[in-house]
């Protein structure tokens, strides 16, 4: 994972996580990356130092926090599977299909591409992305 500062074209500064820097790219060619201030695609890097750590205490402190973010989403996870419908590769003609027929529905969860979902908020269905833990991961 790597921290970017970026800037938008409105001088609005903000930081955000990648995958690398070529995930980065690739999201920014897309236009997936915006500005929550102003909602322009014309985001650009700042230039960054990086952040080097050798101290142990910060490597522990730092295992802590990705173990406990960890269990939230899990648990976070766990309450999605057990209140909404798994739809699985389905989820955008299921999203569709709700908001277009007004079928009622506690909520779904599945699987969309990047373009499915680019889709969807076109045509002003909100969805939501959240990091999902496979269980024979780890």
């Amino acid at each position: 994972m790597i921290k970017y500062s970026l800037t938008c074209e409105c001088s609005y500064a903000f930081d955000s996580w990648f995958a690398s820097s070529e995930e980065f790219e690739r999201l920014r060619k897309r236009k997936l990356i915006t500005c929550i201030e102003c909602n322009s695609n014309n985001v650009k890097k700042s230039i960054m130092s990086p952040s080097v750590s050798s101290s142990k205490k910060i490597h522990n402190e730092n295992f802590k926090f990705q173990k406990n973010l960890k269990k939230k989403i899990v648990k976070y996870q766990k309450f999605i599977q057990d209140n909404c419908k798994y739809v699985g590769d389905n989820f955008a003609q299921e999203a569709r299909s709700i908001y277009y027929d007004k079928k009622k529905s506690t909520g779904i969860y599945g699987r969309a591409t990047i373009e499915e979902i680019k889709e969807l908020s076109e045509e002003g269905i909100e969805t939501t992305t959240i990091p999902w833990y496979d269980k024979s991961e780890n």
